[in-house]
């Protein structure tokens, strides 16, 4: 009997976790930090600001300053966008003459039939990603 309880109750654990994967699949944002995570090591990797880093030292202390969904249109919907969020990032850089400085971007991505795209965007608040 103890058995039998055993494998109804890991029936129901793996019943419980595979719904949770079909509602994480139906999320518009779903993906959305792994796509944040790409940007902030292509920007490592090829930001002036962290070109300039003295040998040795690299750019760090990367944070997600604020994250703003923006209106997907009508006409972007029948095209299979679902979500659309503009993302600004700070990170310590490096200047010129290899000074600590503070570096940022913003990057809007946009989920079109599943997939993350990601394209440059204007300056944003970020403190509320405001459009500046």
């Amino acid at each position: 009997m103890k058995v039998f309880s055993a494998l109804a109750i890991g029936a129901l654990l793996l019943a419980g976790c595979s719904g949770r994967q079909q509602a994480a699949s139906s999320d518009p944002y779903a993906g959305l930090s792994d796509e944040i995570l790409k940007w902030k090591t292509a920007l490592a990797a090829s930001d002036v600001s962290c070109k300039q880093a003295p040998a040795g030292q690299k750019c760090s202390m990367f944070e997600v300053s604020c994250k703003g969904s923006r209106p997907v249109a009508a006409d972007e919907q029948a095209k299979g966008v679902t979500a659309k969020v503009v993302t600004d990032l700070t990170w310590s850089g490096f200047d010129d003459k290899g000074r600590d400085q503070t570096a940022g971007a913003a990057a809007l991505f946009t989920r079109q039939n599943g997939a993350w795209t990601r394209s440059p965007a204007k300056p944003v608040n970020p403190e509320t990603c405001a459009d500046l």
